[in-house]
């Protein structure tokens, strides 16, 4: 074995290219996989700025589909948003599905069946 030094010691060696090893993905073959045909349930992101989107928004919600919305641009107008929230709650309860916030800017309303766990988890 050759003498690799006190760092390559504790922390292995490069390959002998020097490229670090790694996993390509083929997209196109995801792509191919999942086959052309339409799904029962799709997940719709857009970004709310003002009363005008709620009908859309409503829309895809009583279509089945999960909305993902970007309230940035509403935030600082209380009276908007608040109005806004409401409306897309009332959706939620309509359809059996549910509401929250993602973060600060970010909502998720879901359809029938599909409920969100508000716990937090991480990949430890």
């Amino acid at each position: 074995m050759a003498n690799k030094g006190i760092m390559g010691k504790l922390f292995g060696s490069k390959p002998a290219d020097g490229l670090d090893d790694y996993t390509e993905i083929n997209l196109e073959e995801i792509e191919e996989a999942k086959g052309s045909g339409p799904a029962e349930t799709y997940v719709r992101v857009g970004e709310l700025s003002g009363l005008g989107q709620i009908p859309e928004l409503k829309r895809e919600i009583y279509n089945g589909n999960i909305v993902i919305a970007d309230i940035t641009p509403i935030k600082g107008d209380s009276l908007t948003r608040d109005r806004a929230l409401k409306d897309l709650k009332q959706v939620a309860l309509d359809v059996s599905g549910d509401i929250a916030m993602i973060n600060d800017s970010q909502i998720v309303v879901t359809p029938m069946s599909i409920k969100i766990d508000r716990t937090k988890f991480s990949s430890k």
